[in-house]
């Protein structure tokens, strides 16, 4: 009897996932969005506070007379929070909320790094943590010069509570 050493298979996360991405760190960790989606980058602004939102919900914003809700990654993903930098910015993106609801939301981010222009090549599909951990919100892994680099859905960073308590947020002010 024979024994065949395998190659572990590099499983690609999809073809229709390379294009240009802008980056963006939170802590230590890399993170990267479609750059189609991304509307603008601002400074981090005075931003109003709506009553009983969940706590990475920090409010909303008044951005050339639109009513922008404006949530805190470093709290929806769980991590500490960090004491805020002259680089710290609000990433203005566009989501998908339900069938037919975009929203425009601002993502406050520790600092943006660049844009890339990543191939199905540099992508690779999200590991299986186990039923524990949810990876939904990730399209896949790219590796850039070394560095892992998170591909965020942004349709999916919010789940389905969120993504209402979002909506009212935005029309409540």
């Amino acid at each position: 009897m024979t024994t065949q050493t395998l190659e572990p298979a590099t499983a690609v996360a999809g073809p229709n996932l390379g294009g240009k991405y802008l980056t963006f760190a939170l802590g230590e960790e890399s993170y990267a969005v479609d750059v189609r989606k991304v509307r603008e980058i601002i400074r981090l602004t005075n931003i109003t506070t709506v009553p009983q939102m969940p706590a990475f919900i920090r409010g909303v914003i008044n951005l050339r007379g639109k009513i922008i809700p404006v949530i805190d990654l470093r709290l929806r993903f769980g991590l500490p929070t960090a004491a805020t930098t002259d680089k710290t910015c609000i990433v203005v993106v566009q989501i998908q909320i339900g069938l037919n609801i975009r929203r425009e939301t601002g993502l406050i981010v520790d600092n943006v790094e660049e844009v890339l222009n990543l191939t199905a090549n540099d992508i690779e599909a999200t590991p299986d943590f186990g039923s524990q951990v949810d990876t939904e919100y990730l399209l896949g892994m790219a590796k850039v010069k070394g560095v892992v680099k998170m591909l965020l859905d942004l349709d999916r960073v919010l789940g389905s509570e969120e993504a209402e308590a979002l909506t009212q947020t935005a029309t409540a002010n």
